[in-house]
């Protein structure tokens, strides 16, 4: 038997005993490198590991990405952008719909956190969806989908996460993230539309508004748009890295909830104390799937999977779609970051020696990422709405989101036929 096999199967038994992902892979990690190596050398591969992680400078993008988004959060730009789209979208058939997927969209370009967007989105756009009297179903759905989109449209903190485990350019990996989360709105648009097509009831036409109106709604999300350039673009044109742009970010973010009067003493405590938690979580968790890398490349499982697609007699595409089936499998009893940090160490070689980009190839995980923050069983982002909204029962958010998974799909099949959708404006960065 090979010498990675019992460690998986040791690794699925302590994951369904209930036992948090990052003990669970730590101690896998540990043990199989105890056994294969030797104790003298195991712990100094985990001392190393914990120790390289803690202190790179790389992996600082993630607590300032948290912190921005943070002080965004307090600064109430979700109430304002969600307003400006719903100024403009709102007369449309199904249009406060529409201004949702949006709104969380502009919300996921100065938040990098999918849950956290679903909860703001949710606490803001499903009272006026309801004085409008959308079905519970199209509002509850839209909103839980749209929050996906906040691993994808950077800054996104998987994006990074996924980057540091496979070595590939955190800065290519935003820019990549584009123009497939510009598709996803898109997409969630066109369910919306379709499904109002089929039942006008389920989104009413909003009241009309005039055009001074829109303008000055507009005006209240520049601050937002103005970050999101100052961030992202900097990056795509070289004047400063990912972690520059992070801190960049924070401090951009700190100033406008600053001169919008939002920061108190004790609320600045408690948004530093809020994304120590969640940096904390999520290291942990990278410090487990590090060891647990290090333990089944050694073990040679990535070798074993590359010599294993070589001698079948198929095409790199269809070893690529096993791949994805995976995800999808996963994804429905994962959340997203220990679904990514378990799967990537695992695959990212095994597509690269087929030939594929590494960095397409994490805008796919990703987008299989997303899908899976919806689907049942554990829906994560649904799971994460039904405690915004208890009155909602889960089973009408679930037939909600059904449009927009197939949207998702749509998109993923673009992405899969067509691979210069993520990868043209990386090739121009400056």
């Amino acid at each position: 038997m090979d010498s990675w096999v019992p460690g998986l199967i040791g690794l699925l038994i302590l994951l369904f005993a209930g036992v948090p992902i990052a003990v669970a892979m730590g101690i896998v990690g540990s043990v199989g490198l105890i056994l294969m190596i030797g104790a003298q050398g195991a712990w100094a591969i985990v001392g190393q590991t914990v120790f390289d992680t803690g202190l790179s400078y790389t992996l600082s993008v993630v607590p300032l990405f948290i912190l921005m988004g943070n002080f965004v959060t307090r600064a109430g730009l979700s109430d304002e952008l969600y307003a400006a789209c719903h100024a403009w979208l709102g007369p449309r058939p199904g249009g406060l719909a529409m201004a949702t997927a949006v709104a969380c969209g502009g919300f996921s370009a100065v938040c990098g956190s999918s849950l956290a967007t679903a909860a703001t989105m949710g606490k803001v756009a499903l009272p006026q969806m309801r004085k409008y009297r959308y079905d519970d179903s199209l509002a509850s759905g839209v909103i839980a989908a749209g929050g996906t989109l906040g691993i994808l449209i950077p800054p996104s903190v998987i994006l990074v996460i996924y980057g540091v485990t496979t070595q590939q350019d955190i800065g290519r990996l935003f820019i990549a993230g584009i123009v497939p989360g510009i598709i996803g709105i898109l997409s969630y648009i066109v369910a919306v539309r379709v499904v109002c097509a089929l039942d006008p009831s389920k989104g009413p036409r909003g009241p009309k508004v005039p055009m001074a109106e829109k303008l000055r709604a507009t005006r209240g999300v520049l601050g937002i748009m103005g970050l999101f350039v100052l961030v992202i673009g900097g990056i795509y044109v070289g004047a400063f890295t990912a972690t520059e742009a992070a801190g960049m970010g924070a401090f951009g973010a700190f100033l406008i909830a600053l001169y919008r009067r939002a920061l108190t003493y004790r609320i600045v405590g408690e948004i530093l104390a809020e994304t120590a938690a969640t940096t904390t979580m999520m290291f942990a968790v990278l410090i487990g799937a590090l060891v647990f890398a290090n333990y089944v490349n050694i073990a040679g499982l990535p070798n074993d999977l590359t010599a294993f697609a070589s001698a079948q007699d198929v095409p790199p595409f269809v070893i690529l779609l096993g791949v994805l089936a995976v995800y999808l499998v996963l994804g429905m009893v994962l959340e997203s970051l220990s679904m990514v940090l378990l799967t990537v160490p695992i695959f990212a070689p095994l597509i690269g020696a087929l030939g594929y980009d590494l960095v397409w190839f994490g805008i796919v995980v990703v987008i299989m990422t997303e899908i899976s923050l919806i689907t049942p069983p554990v829906g994560l982002n649904v799971f994460v709405l039904k405690t915004v909204l208890p009155d909602v029962p889960i089973g009408t958010i679930f037939k909600g989101v059904v449009p927009f998974i197939l949207a998702d799909v749509g998109r993923m099949i673009l992405l899969l036929a067509f691979p210069a959708i993520a990868l043209g404006l990386p090739n121009l960065m400056g």
